[in-house]
């Protein structure tokens, strides 16, 4: 039997917690820690100091340290910039956007940056549209996404000159839906906000409307080309979020259409173009996305790897002067050390938990779960977390189609995580009694977790 600690829990109680572990949760696959949420005391631990892959629990700790070292307040930051004189509506040289991360640049930010130029005069440009994304270093794509995920919107790749093509600010991507013809046709298809420089093979088939769907989206990797497959049913659809192979130029390239509409002319066919802004470019536009504060909650409920691993570089240039994965793991590690966290055999790949190089364990995600109520931030994180059963997308996040027994409604505030046979859980419960607790349960090893994890908590909360 594993070592086990007990604070105010009886006997009964543990050999009840021991029972769950050892028969739902797995005892060769679990790790878990049950605290008091008022005291931090440790209830109950099973392999608490076994270091497991956190999944997306990871963002737990790159969420806290960004609100705590950036501020609610900080918000991203767009810059265009002019290289060149204007006369007569023409603009001589480049037009520069130097970009610091921002994910929430949408169709309408990019609309109003054509317009910011038409009104500075400029019809006609002689030069080359820069972009200027050298605020960030290192790999674009994320540390350990494979050839699978490459293409997906859970790989996209980090840049500091990005464009979402939603609400849900799903960073580098752009949304592609299918729907079905008549049969042996082709699926129509429809593009979420543009192709941006992106182009599409449709090798798809509409097929009877009994038939089994086939279709399948992606891009085929390192490359533009999205190729639609397979087979769709009559009267169905599909739609795919796909990644952009260069979200810098995949931007500028949509930038440049948009500037078309507004009338603004380049005389280059190949005007997009990757560079650093010149000293002595003139500033023309300044533009500021939403606070952190109000993207937070969309960030942790939805899980979204791009917004943790841009506030991950943003922290490592704001601190250290290098917008790289491995400098703002070290803001990371100082926030975990300013905090006492035991941290020392941990290991950081990245700020979404989506690499398998990463690991934490049990005691020490819950030990900062309880610490995190002392901080100024507290409230602002708390509801962020996902809540378990409410149908809300926006409210339960990750969780509304899960724990949706009425007696377990705002039970369960926790952030979920998933990676292959991975899955976590960790945050503030409810108990049956009354008493309320902090806890972290990851598994690894099941192809499908969810049931196991779920079934466990559900157990848990009858026990406590």
């Amino acid at each position: 039997m594993e070592e086990i600690q007990e604070k105010n829990l009886n006997s009964d109680t543990i050999t009840k917690l021991e029972q769950v572990v050892e028969t739902i949760l797995g005892k060769d696959k679990a790790t878990f820690t049950l605290r008091d949420k008022t005291s931090g005391e440790i209830l109950y631990t099973y392999r608490g100091e076994h270091l497991m892959r956190p999944a997306s629990n990871m963002k737990i700790l790159t969420g806290a340290a960004a609100i705590s070292e950036l501020g609610l307040d900080y918000r991203f930051k767009t810059e265009i910039f002019i290289d060149g004189n204007v006369e007569d509506h023409t603009l001589n040289r480049d037009i520069y956007v130097k970009g610091y991360g921002d994910p929430t640049i949408n169709e309408a930010t990019l609309k109003h940056f054509a317009k910011v130029l038409r009104e500075y005069g400029i019809r006609y440009v002689k030069g080359k549209l820069i972009g200027d994304d050298t605020y960030f270093s290192g790999e674009t794509l994320p540390p350990g996404v494979d050839d699978e995920g490459e293409t997906h919107y859970y790989g996209a790749r980090i840049s500091p000159i990005t464009m979402s093509p939603n609400d849900d600010f799903d960073a580098s991507t752009i949304i592609v839906e299918a729907a079905a013809g008549n049969i042996g046709e082709k699926p129509m298809f429809n593009v979420i906000p543009h192709l941006s420089g992106l182009q599409i093979f449709n090798e798809g088939k509409t097929v009877d409307k009994n038939a089994e769907n086939t279709l399948e989206i992606r891009r085929i990797n390192n490359t533009n080309h999205i190729v639609i497959t397979g087979e769709l049913p009559e009267g169905e659809t599909a739609k795919v979020w796909v990644s952009h192979q260069d979200p810098t130029k995949n931007t500028l390239l949509f930038f440049k259409e948009l500037c078309k509409d507004a009338g603004i002319r380049f005389e280059q066919e190949d005007a997009i173009a990757s560079g650093t802004t010149p000293k002595h470019a003139k500033l023309i536009h300044t533009h500021e996305s939403r606070p952190i504060a109000e993207m937070f909650s969309i960030f942790m409920k939805l899980s979204n790897n791009s917004i943790a691993d841009i506030f991950l570089k943003t922290m490592g240039k704001q601190k250290h002067g290098i917008g790289d994965y491995v400098h703002g793991l070290k803001v990371v590690r100082a926030y975990l050390e300013k905090r006492h966290i035991d941290f020392a055999t941990w290991q950081f790949a990245d700020g979404s938990g989506l690499s398998h190089h990463n690991r934490l364990h049990s005691n020490g995600l819950s030990e900062l779960l309880y610490k995190l109520q002392k901080e100024p931030y507290f409230e602002n994180f708390f509801e962020s977390l996902p809540v378990g059963g409410n149908t809300n997308r926006l409210v339960g996040g990750t969780l509304k189609d899960r724990f949706l027994e009425p007696e377990l409604q705002q039970q369960i505030f926790a952030k979920t995580g998933y990676i292959h046979e991975v899955n976590t859980l960790s945050g503030y419960v409810t108990g049956k009694s009354g008493r309320d607790y902090i806890f972290s349960i990851m598994l690894e090893g099941r192809e499908e977790g969810i049931p196991f994890l779920d079934e466990g908590l559900k157990v848990i909360i009858e026990i406590v």
